[in-house]
């Protein structure tokens, strides 16, 4: 009697000490941060980025008042530097979101930003593989949320989505503005038209290209 309570003493004291680890283990894969990252530092004085209103703008804005299809670049440190100059870091109920960056991957974008609640700071880390149906219809296709080194993007979906459609219920919200769209897309990966207007010229996305550093955007005119 006595050496069955023991076994069973043990058997307890086994199972509390693979649930501690296993505790453990999942807290430190939550804190994980990759060798030598570096959070985005954001730019004072909040000045729009000379990349967007010299180098990009201007791209954009010539291609579409040519009516011609036209193919612009954008580059992964101008997205970066427009970004940057956002009014960071932002809080919310408590949560404070630091500067994020994006890297552009070959077929895919990756944005990555640091959330401090309390004193914990967690890495979290989103992949979009953007992409054009056979319909012409863009789909952002969000395909990764993680926070460390935690894989969360079935709960992340779920909660993004109710958010979302909470917001809709409640504001007064133009469900065809294209910013909708996007957010919606990235919220429930829902493809959308992507026709942009450009100071009354508009122009359609035809394809989406991304190497590393670079993401290629080809458009063609809309009349």
């Amino acid at each position: 009697m006595e050496e069955h309570k023991k076994k069973k003493n043990r058997k307890v004291h086994l199972i509390l000490i693979c649930w501690l680890a296993f505790f453990c283990i999942f807290v430190l894969l939550l804190l994980y941060k990759p060798h030598g990252f570096k959070c985005g530092a954001s730019i004072e004085g909040r000045q729009v980025s000379p990349y967007l209103t010299h180098i990009l703008y201007p791209q954009l804005y010539n291609g579409a008042q040519s009516e011609e299809p036209f193919e612009t670049t954008v580059l992964q440190e101008g997205i970066n530097d427009i970004i940057a100059r956002f009014n960071w870091p932002i809080q919310n109920n408590g949560i404070e979101y630091l500067t994020p960056q994006v890297f552009f991957r070959p077929g895919r974008i990756v944005l990555v930003g640091t959330v401090i609640g309390g004193r914990v700071k967690l890495l979290v880390t989103i992949v979009g593989r953007p992409a054009i149906d056979k319909d012409g219809f863009l789909n952002l296709n969000v395909v990764k949320v993680k926070i460390g080194a935690v894989n969360i993007t079935v709960p992340a979906k779920i909660i993004a989505e109710r958010i979302y459609k909470y917001h809709l219920d409640t504001t007064d919200v133009d469900t065809n503005n294209i910013k909708t769209k996007i957010a919606w897309s990235l919220v429930n990966n829902e493809p959308f038209e992507p026709i942009f207007s450009i100071n009354s010229k508009k122009i359609r996305l035809k394809r989406v290209d991304i190497t590393n550093g670079e993401l290629k955007l080809h458009f063609v005119p809309v009349f």
